[in-house]
């Protein structure tokens, strides 16, 4: 009678799991350890100081600057480590007060330490010096934070409350600016004992399930300057024994974070009917029907994770409007999905062929 019993609580724990199965590749496994850095939702307090002149004009991807960085510990004091730095990105390396920087660390620097694990990581800075510009960032960081429920295969990120000082000698500027790092590939390649790839794979002959979550997931948050064939804004990570697996960043231009200097973005010359780059535009390929609909219901099953992860971020926002935009634009997301003509239309009419 107790074998019987237990056959049958055994069967109804994997009746609860059915939900679940299929909605991540079965070796979708990463290490259960996490880096201290991302132990914590907080800001992290840090000081910089360099010339964003010299970072501009004397840094490429083989040329760094030396700096320090200084952390706040978890007791309230304060320590510091060496950094090399170099600007990144090409349009905001242009456009911006402060040109966004790729950091490196030093393997025996960051050990015992909030960073330890980090050898490089992209660092995020404001485009503009003003509110707006401030919560820019908090919305771009936003995106990642909604990616990470849906997917596994994403990148970590830590929000930053940085003091810059912008090193001009006598005439140096200091900043309370908002921040946050961002991950290598390298890591996310570490977790899941993969390879990032270098070489352009076909959307099409990457992994259907993955990519379909992507594509939904760059409609949400109205990003269309992003290619998965050309690996723009997206990088590829081959798991052995699967296809290749996307994994999207940098969403300054997308239709959530909104910036009022963003553009509707060409890739590889191809110009896009849309207005703004508030409105949505479906980029993904056509793929098998009831893979969509198993990540439709994803998105609905985690619309309250979402939305949490939404609210969670109102108190950081210097200006409620700006808030209050961005979650509108998150429920506008479900008004599509939620209604089966506007999900066809927008979704499944708009899906490439090729």
């Amino acid at each position: 009678m107790k074998n019987r019993n237990l056959t049958f609580i055994v069967l109804l724990f994997f009746i609860g799991l059915l939900p679940l199965i299929g909605q991540q590749p079965a070796d979708a496994v990463e290490s259960a350890k996490v880096a201290p850095l991302f132990e914590s939702e907080e800001p992290l307090p840090v000081r910089l100081r360099y010339s964003d002149k010299d970072m501009r004009k004397d840094t490429n991807d083989s040329t760094y600057l030396m700096s320090m960085m200084g952390y706040q510990k978890p007791d309230g004091t304060w320590d510091s480590l060496e950094i090399r730095a170099h600007a990144r990105g090409n349009w905001r390396r242009e456009n911006c007060f402060l040109t966004p920087v790729m950091v490196k660390f030093k393997k025996s620097d960051v050990s015992g330490t909030v960073f330890e694990g980090q050898k490089e990581m992209k660092l995020v800075l404001p485009c503009r010096n003003n509110d707006l510009g401030q919560d820019y960032v908090i919305k771009e960081y936003m995106a990642y934070k909604l990616y990470e429920p849906i997917s596994p295969y994403h990148f970590k990120t830590r929000r930053l409350a940085i003091e810059m000082t912008d090193d001009k000698g006598s005439r140096s500027k200091s900043y309370q600016i908002e921040g946050f790092l961002i991950e290598d590939i390298d890591e996310i390649a570490d977790r899941f004992d993969a390879n990032k790839m270098k070489r352009n794979v076909h959307p099409l002959q990457q992994d259907d399930l993955t990519s379909i979550q992507n594509d939904f997931f760059q409609y949400l948050i109205g990003n269309t300057d992003f290619s998965s064939a050309y690996q723009h804004n997206e990088k590829l990570l081959f798991v052995k024994g699967r296809q290749a697996i996307p994994i999207p960043y940098d969403f300054d231009m997308c239709g959530l974070v909104n910036a009022n200097y963003a553009v509707v973005s060409e890739i590889q010359g191809e110009v896009l009917s849309l207005n703004s780059v508030t409105d949505r535009l479906f980029r993904g390929f056509k793929r098998d029907p009831a893979l969509f609909e198993q990540v439709r219901q994803q998105y609905r099953d985690q619309r309250s994770e979402l939305m949490s992860r939404v609210d969670a971020l109102k108190s950081s926002f210097r200006n409620e409007k700006q808030f209050e935009e961005a979650r509108n634009y998150v429920l506008s997301f479900y008004a599509v999905l939620d209604d089966p003509a506007k999900y066809q239309s927008e979704i499944l009419n708009k899906a490439r062929d090729k």
